[in-house]
């Protein structure tokens, strides 16, 4: 067969960087080594402790400022500075030598407790016309905290935001400070996908596979807090029309892969059975019933079950945890590096770079490890360097040497 001379150096490099993605999996023992807290078994080859992967790009990881209080959310501005929001209430843009030039005011009252505050941010597909910013926090009131969405316009002097609007409210709320969630992510048209929490407490986790709550799910909303046209719940009678999946824990993760559209979640399991998944519209992800995970006490999570019918399988599983913070596809100038996934680890105080073909994770690997720290929030920069704040309120360049 004849190949046209424009087309075959594209078709060779296809080919090349296709198959050094698969050689460059599983080129060693997994990066796990330790006892998983269950003798539970996966439910395919490759769905946890997969074989790790080595950097061979030289790169350097810089601490750029030690002066955050309680990051949670990172986003990424127009001009490549960085908008990072503060637990307490408040959020700071820093450049990218970590120097905090502005402090911004203005949001509504956080409940400030646990794992609640100010959570995640993101802006405006439109920022450079419109300002927008929205971000989520725990919303205090009478009848408990609850997830909130709101959204403001960032001021001209960048230091407050105006006619700012709660535009949606998680159901039901609930007198307790755990697991919120949360990220938010806008789909290439311009509406926002919502992880919302179970809120961990025993008596109201299992309102995660309740169609008629939106806790423990992943929620799809327009710009307004409106249910997005063409959900999979709208219609059904007892469901709330904004939900987009079901079945989750502590989503500490959301994006979309650059390369596939595809929506990935990032969970924080029990003990052991922190999850990465594919998330389909209308999907079942099975918690509180179904996990690899068992409680912090060491019995079963209810039954034990792993693998139920109805119900959508993690594409990769992590047993002791990593504790997922946070995670990002990386998007930046180190090409092996190249729209692999970044999840930070707060309790396994590392970042893990999972290499992912055809929707498989296939290779892992430990990153930053001997730096101690608990990762909260990621993001690639518009330089092509890894920005990552710590709980300790440090952040950190990561970049090519």
């Amino acid at each position: 067969m004849m190949f046209n001379k424009v087309y075959k150096p594209f078709l060779i490099g296809t080919i090349f960087l296709a198959t050094t993605a698969t050689t460059m999996a599983q080129t060693g023992p997994p990066v796990e080594t330790k006892k998983a807290n269950s003798d539970y078994k996966p439910a395919f080859a490759g769905q946890t402790r997969i074989g790790s992967v080595k950097t061979k790009t030289p790169y350097t990881a810089t601490v750029i400022s030690t002066e955050l209080k309680g990051p949670w959310g990172m986003h990424v501005l127009p001009d490549g500075r960085l908008l990072i929001s503060s637990k307490p209430g408040t959020m700071q843009i820093l450049t990218t030598d970590g120097k905090i030039v502005k402090t911004i005011t203005g949001f509504p009252t956080v409940q400030f407790e646990g794992q609640g505050g100010l959570l995640d941010i993101t802006i405006d597909p439109h920022f450079t016309v419109n300002r927008m910013v929205y971000w989520t926090f725990a919303e205090p009131g009478d009848d408990g905290a609850t997830l909130a969405v709101a959204k403001g316009k960032l001021s001209a002097d960048e230091t407050k935001l105006e006619n700012v609007k709660v535009i949606w409210e998680a159901f039901p709320r609930y007198k307790g400070a755990g697991q919120f969630g949360s990220r938010i992510a806008f789909d290439k048209a311009g509406n926002l996908f919502v992880t919302s929490g179970d809120r961990q407490a025993n008596d109201i986790r299992v309102k995660a596979q309740d169609l008629g709550t939106t806790t423990g799910k992943i929620i799809h909303i327009t710009k307004e807090g409106k249910p997005v046209a063409g959900n999979p719940f709208i219609g059904k009678a007892g469901a709330k029309p904004e939900i987009y999946a079901y079945g989750f824990r502590n989503e500490d993760g959301l994006a979309i892969n650059p390369v596939t559209g595809g929506l990935w979640e990032v969970e924080f399991g029990p003990r052991g059975g922190d999850e990465v998944n594919l998330i389909k519209p209308g999907g079942n992800y099975g918690w509180p019933f179904v996990t690899y995970g068992i409680e912090y006490s060491g019995e079963k999570v209810y039954d034990g079950i792993q693998q139920k019918p109805g119900t959508i399988q993690p594409v990769y599983y992590w047993d002791p945890v990593l504790s997922p913070g946070c995670m990002m596809f990386y998007t930046g100038n180190i090409a092996e590096w190249k729209n692999n996934m970044f999840v930070g680890g707060l309790s396994g105080q590392h970042i893990a770079r999972l290499v992912i073909k055809n929707n498989k994770v296939v290779g892992e690997e430990s990153l930053l490890a001997d730096k101690n720290e608990r990762w909260r929030c990621i993001a690639t920069g518009k330089d092509g360097a890894i920005y990552a704040a710590t709980d300790g309120g440090k952040l950190y360049r990561i970049a090519k040497q």
